[in-house]
């Protein structure tokens, strides 16, 4: 087959005259027929586009071709009454697979493939979330993107060389040779790679690091037993493993939950922070001990620390289940307030959430935000949103009026009034629209709906993972407490901070994506501190022992590899807060201020909590301890 393709970016238009000869004086083969489509090339290097049709359409499809070819007719690719290609038929094509080719150019072969697929869905395509970025917005963000990439990855090496030694060193490799890794899978799977997708990857550095703490950590504790580095490196791998896993599938399983429940670019968000698991894992646990082995082989001396780093919290002692109820009575009192700010003050909702449409606008000068907001309401009639994006000079604008329609005419109307009121509030201060995003009400009830839904799956999910892998249901309540305390505590703050802090804190599909990572790093913490506390009451003669005790000893033994992990991810989170750019502000702040609270609540209160869920029963079965008051 061979034809045209609609020209792009040129005044031209093609005009096809249609003769319907199919079913009701319908199409000849409807787009259910079609089982796949994609660009290729053909054996002369030409852009062309592959068809395939399932057994009924490959029989209809010998037919028509064969006719069309004998009557030397073309056959038009027609999608919501517009044709987007019209190829002549050189023969009969048996078999339902198809080439289509001409005067293509590779954009046109993926857009035509994109068509061909689109013709499966049984209805006709409606738009309900568009997003423009002008190519200002756009190349700022890029660069922002990469800036905090390369600065994450260049902090966190530093930190794990300050801290580790020649170890770190091993560590820095694994984590490169990471990054390496991870473009690949991405380019081979043709992920799109958004903003939050280069947030995941610079979130991948510093959690690619945990299991390396994990390992060092465990190897200095077998040195302090008096093993041989060689010992010590065996046997730290060895216990280390258990803890590694289960805190990785858990932050995986939250990755699964983000990339079946979100939509756009959470769903690159989640496409790398899973594939960023599983090559951290294959670089952390089997790169770096191959390094190792050889540098045992070679007689080339291991350091996992320097001398001012030797003993950080070696012999931690702190008496947390004593003071439990004290640290009880803080997170009661900060999710009260956080839980009054959310009922009366509220969250200010981002268009994903609500519908309608907002602009990033930037003027030459500084401007009032309040003068804009009343020029706007004049026009539209409606209240307008305008808070400031980043700069004095930029402002990020959301309207509801036209909410409910979506047209084309719509659009330019909406934009027509937007330059009119911006233009109001000071002729000789000019502006520019950087960007765009437009959203239809029922697809924002539907992300909301989504997003509630992914929240509370993801603490079922990881609750009934703990029970699983702990058999025990007071493992699971308790990470449950500590997650649920997380959320509500996050939540609080961008109700309360909203407004007062100099940069967006609406609720959206990124916030979503956010707190639901927040959960997996809180759950990360709990679970390491759960199997080192399996660890003890799996000892013999571990029943003898005060309950209280053993969760303490558990606590202050795994202290050093919790404090050490969210230090890395909080320089990160930092880096990507201060560098990322405006866009991703928000999403990085919630991220950080969560993981903090996640690191005092999987301390404080989740391994506290299984020691009152228990009510002085031990946990190694059926036998009982004293409590601790």
């Amino acid at each position: 087959m061979g034809g045209k393709t609609r020209a792009k970016n040129t005044r031209a238009t093609f005009l096809y005259a249609i003769k319907a000869v199919g079913a009701d004086n319908g199409a000849v083969l409807t787009g259910d027929v079609i089982t796949d489509a994609n660009a290729n090339f053909d054996e002369k290097n030409q852009p062309v586009v592959g068809m395939q049709m399932n057994n009924e359409g490959a029989r209809e499809w010998k037919k028509i071709t064969a006719k069309a070819a004998q009557n030397r007719d073309a056959i038009a690719i027609v999608l919501d009454n517009v044709v987007y290609s019209a190829p002549s038929v050189n023969g009969e094509i048996p078999n339902g697979s198809s080439s289509i080719s001409g005067s293509f150019t590779v954009e046109d072969t993926k857009d035509l493939a994109n068509v061909l697929k689109a013709g499966r869905l049984p209805t006709t395509a409606k738009i309900v979330e568009e997003a423009v970025v002008g190519p200002t917005l756009g190349q700022a963000a890029i660069d922002a993107g990469i800036n905090s990439a390369v600065i994450g990855i260049v902090v966190v090496m530093i930190f794990m060389i300050a801290y580790y030694n020649t170890a770190g060193i091993v560590a820095n490799i694994a984590v490169l040779l990471n990054v390496f890794i991870i473009m690949g899978v991405l380019a081979s799977l043709n992920a799109v790679l958004t903003l939050p997708g280069i947030a995941g990857i610079v979130l991948t550095m510093g959690t690619a690091v945990d299991a390396n703490v994990l390992i060092y950590e465990r190897i200095r504790e077998e040195l302090g037993l008096g093993k041989s580095i060689r010992q010590a490196v065996a046997d730290g791998y060895k216990h280390a493993l258990p803890s590694i896993l289960d805190s990785q599938i858990t932050t995986f399983l939250i990755g699964i939950i983000l990339f079946l429940f979100g939509s756009g670019p959470i769903l690159g968000f989640a496409t790398t922070l899973m594939v960023g698991i599983i090559t951290s894992l294959f670089t952390a646990i089997l790169v770096t001990r191959v390094i190792f082995e050889w540098m045992l082989e070679k007689d080339i001396k291991i350091k996992v620390s320097f001398p001012w780093s030797a003993n950080t919290l070696h012999n931690a002692n702190f008496k947390f289940v004593q003071k439990r109820k004290v640290f009880y009575a803080i997170s009661v009192v900060a999710v009260l307030i956080s839980a009054a700010s959310i009922f009366t003050k509220g969250f200010s909702l981002g268009v994903d959430f609500q519908g309608g449409r907002t602009y990033t606008v930037r003027y030459d000068k500084p401007v009032d935000p309040e003068a804009v907001r009343t020029s706007l309401d004049d026009i539209f009639q409606k209240t307008t949103e305008v808070k400031v994006f980043g700069a004095s000079n930029q402002l990020r604008v959301t309207t509801t009026y036209h909410i409910e329609e979506t047209s084309d005419a719509a659009d330019k109307e909406v934009l027509d009034k937007l330059n009119q009121g911006l233009s109001k509030v000071d002729a000789s201060n000019k502006h520019e629209i950087l960007s765009s995003q437009k959203v239809g009400p029922s697809i924002a009830s539907d992300i909301k709906s989504r997003a509630t839904s992914s929240a509370i799956f993801s603490i079922i999910i990881v609750a009934a993972y703990i029970l699983i892998r702990f058999r025990k249901w007071e493992y699971s309540v308790g990470a449950a407490i500590a997650t649920i305390h997380d959320a509500i505590i996050l939540l609080g703050l961008f109700s309360i901070l909203d407004g007062i802090v100099p940069f967006s804190l609406d609720i959206d599909q990124h916030f979503v994506a956010a707190i639901l990572t927040v959960i997996a790093y809180s759950v990360n913490d709990t679970v390491v501190v759960f199997d080192r506390l399996r660890e003890f009451v799996s000892k013999p003669n571990a029943h003898n022992e005060d309950l209280g005790e053993v969760v303490n000893h558990a606590i202050n033994s795994t202290l050093s590899r919790t404090i050490i992990t969210s230090l890395t991810i909080v320089f990160v989170l930092a880096v990507l807060f201060i560098f990322g750019g405006e866009v991703i502000r928000g999403f990085s702040f919630a991220i950080l201020i969560g993981v903090i609270v996640g690191t005092y609540s999987s301390i404080i209160l989740a391994a506290p909590s299984v020691y009152d869920l228990r009510k002085g029963k031990h946990l190694a079965e059926g036998n009982t301890a004293k409590k601790l008051k």
